[in-house]
């Protein structure tokens, strides 16, 4: 078996060249070394004098990451040029001319020299899975053996659109409660360590006994302000082990998933969600005729939950023994009733790629609706938790001045 062929790794140099009037050109390039930038260079009629490589020191402005949006507007970029007949690796050219990010150019220049070297354009995407998954590469294969490369490049550009947009809006539908949280934990340790011990101060010239409340509130001021530090830590700790558990150990995943599908509105949204990314997923691969058991697997790892991941592995194992897609969803009884029926209709009229488009457009707009009223919602709560923790501490202070008051 032969050893995997390594990334090719681009570079970028400085040059100083004459064209073809005899007239000094300075500028950079990119490429995998020393002696494809000179055969570069020659290929644009420049004629190089001084070619070398550019170091990078400590104060060399720091590359910008490569984001989901750039990947999906590469692929848009990708299929426009080859739609209008402009051959593959000068569609790379013309692409990464026109990108801003350094990073984004680099990766595009790489993959262009990946292709260059002889492999195929998935091949070449392969070398890169921290941006190209394996469902974007299954399907530029796909595309490439079927001869529609342009066409399969359209539909990832369509798909990573929608999907973006998905996570987005559940972005948004997560961020709300956690301001929540946060503001209301913020806003209670302020007034426990900076409020509470003035009026401490004042309570210690009365001498009097204070209310059961108000001496709640003044220890818990008292432990807070003593041990802050110790809890700050272990609440970044905590963070920072579920957060880790949660990546290294499937069974804390499947717990935290399994949980969060629970919540009250946030849970009704995330399911719907994972079907939306469920039927948009496997509507893309199956239309580019991907294989529906080999479609399923790439599948799963899109649905965003390790709950319906795993359901869909099920769905797989059920299909590849001959079941139908429509009874093995029923089996895992996470399905509604109406997605299985709309997946039973296409199964039956030979148009499953159709109707599961319009099952993730369904979900999606579902999606969007929840979203748009957790808002809504949410509005009001976070003024009646605020109100509750600020009102119950206010209450707490003035207790014994009421209490004083009632006795003069």
């Amino acid at each position: 078996m032969p050893a995997p062929k390594r990334a090719t790794s681009v570079s970028t140099f400085s040059y100083e060249c004459t064209n073809n009037q005899g007239v000094k050109v300075k500028g950079e390039i990119t490429a995998p070394n020393l002696t494809l930038a000179k055969a570069d260079l020659r290929r644009q009629g420049l004629n190089p004098v001084k070619v070398k490589k550019r170091t990078s020191s400590l104060f060399t402005k720091r590359k910008k990451k490569i984001t989901a949006a750039e990947i999906c507007y590469f692929s848009r970029q990708m299929a426009t040029m080859m739609s209008a007949g402009v051959p593959l690796v000068q569609s790379f050219d013309i692409v990464a001319k026109g990108l801003d990010n350094e990073s984004m150019r680099d990766l595009v220049l790489s993959v262009k020299a990946d292709v260059e070297a002889g492999r195929s354009f998935s091949e070449a995407l392969k070398q890169h899975p921290l941006y190209f998954d394996q469902l974007f590469c299954n399907l530029v294969g796909a595309g490439e053996a079927s001869g529609s490369l342009e066409i399969m490049l359209d539909r990832i550009a369509t798909y990573k659109e929608k999907t973006e947009t998905l996570k987005k809006k559940i972005k948004k539908a997560l961020f709300y409660p956690t301001a929540v949280l946060v503001v209301a934990i913020i806003v209670t340790a302020i007034l426990l360590i900076f409020v509470v011990p003035q009026f401490e101060q004042l309570f210690k010239g009365f001498g009097a006994d204070l209310p059961a409340f108000t001496k709640m509130v003044i220890g818990l001021s008292a432990i807070v302000q003593k041990w802050w530090w110790i809890i700050l830590g272990l609440i970044i700790t905590s963070v920072w082990v579920l957060s880790y558990a949660k990546k290294k150990y499937p069974g804390v995943q499947n717990t935290i998933d399994k949980m969060v599908l629970k919540i009250p509105v946030i849970g009704g949204i995330l399911h719907k969600a994972a079907i939306a990314r469920f039927a948009r997923t496997l509507s893309t691969t199956f239309a580019a005729g991907v294989p529906l058991v080999e479609a399923l697997e790439s599948v799963a790892g899109a649905t965003g939950n390790i709950i319906y991941a795993n359901a869909v592995l099920r769905i797989k194992d059920e299909v590849s023994t001959g079941s139908q897609m429509q009874l093995s969803m029923r089996n895992t009884g996470i399905f509604p009733n109406m997605v299985i029926q709309m997946v039973a209709i296409g199964e039956e009229s030979g148009s499953l790629d159709s109707m599961l488009a319009k099952i993730a457009s369904i979900y999606e707009e579902e999606v969007d609706a929840a979203v748009d009223g957790l808002s809504s919602l949410l509005e009001p709560l976070i003024m009646a938790i605020l109100g509750v923790l600020v009102g119950g501490l206010v209450i707490a202070m003035y207790l014994p001045i009421f209490k004083m008051g009632s006795v003069i």
